[in-house]
């Protein structure tokens, strides 16, 4: 039976910021795979490299060195255009600053991944409003985004990434703005939205309680995944695999 390819797969990835005696190693060899519908969280301290991951994986960022599939796709053959249109096409991003344009209507900020991608006017709309459903906000559509209380806007940034029907969900710190009540009901919402329509969730999480919802997590510790499993490298499954750590490509530098 053919296996189909990891919606991530990552290997040997390294970057590195500054030069000479500044150089800083973000990240050391780090390999993963990442399984369709699978919900991974990365994890670790401050300066482990978990936000630099992301960011690589997410194609915000470009590695110094190593190689990453999307799909099976190799990223490092792509042109530019090509990366951001995979991008806007296949990822959806929510973050814990929400990037709203406080003085756009709700219905606006949600339909701007849209207006990127050229779709036309009423086709954004419609996708708007229906991500907007999804998330419970359909009736806030007209209110400014600067009217809303924190849940609310997290909740406007979701639908905003949801818009596009992505495969792929990034979330950074998805609910370190909120207060506890709050960013429960968040949370909730996300695992939701991966169990009714089988989206990759990726999260960088400080919260260890959050964490512990994941399938799987991630831990990183100066730029190395750690407690590398027994196995070979790669996911351990989608929604309901074991807890088992992703490890490093032998002869990485993963403790």
């Amino acid at each position: 039976m053919t296996r189909v390819a990891p919606a991530i797969s990552a290997r040997a990835l390294t970057r590195t910021y500054g030069s000479g005696a500044h150089a800083y190693a973000a990240l050391r060899g780090v390999s993963l795979d990442i399984d369709a519908g699978e919900r991974v969280a990365i994890v670790g301290r401050s300066g482990s490299g978990k936000s630099t991951l992301m960011h690589l994986l997410a194609l915000l960022d470009t590695p110094d060195a190593g190689s990453l599939r999307i799909a099976g796709d190799e990223v490092g053959a792509m042109r530019p255009a090509q990366v951001n249109a995979l991008r806007n096409r296949h990822f959806g991003f929510v973050f814990q600053q929400f990037f709203l344009n406080a003085r756009q209507s709700v219905l606006d900020n949600v339909q701007l991944p849209l207006v990127i991608g050229r779709v036309r006017p009423s086709e954004r709309r419609e996708r708007a409003m229906a991500a907007l459903e999804a998330v419970g906000l359909a009736e806030k559509h007209r209110n400014r985004a600067s009217d809303l209380s924190g849940g609310q806007k997290q909740r406007v940034v979701i639908a905003r990434a949801l818009v596009n029907d992505p495969a792929i969900i990034f979330a950074d710190e998805p609910t370190g703005n909120l207060d506890t009540q709050t960013g429960e009901r968040i949370e909730d919402l996300l695992f939701e939205l991966n169990r009714s329509t089988g989206i990759t969730l990726v999260t960088v999480t400080h919260d260890l309680g959050f964490a512990e919802r994941f399938d799987r997590r991630i831990h990183l510790r100066d730029g190395e995944i750690v407690d590398q499993p027994t196995g070979a490298t790669g996911a351990t499954g989608a929604a309901g695999a074991s807890d088992a750590l992703v490890g490093a490509e032998p002869g990485s530098r993963a403790a």
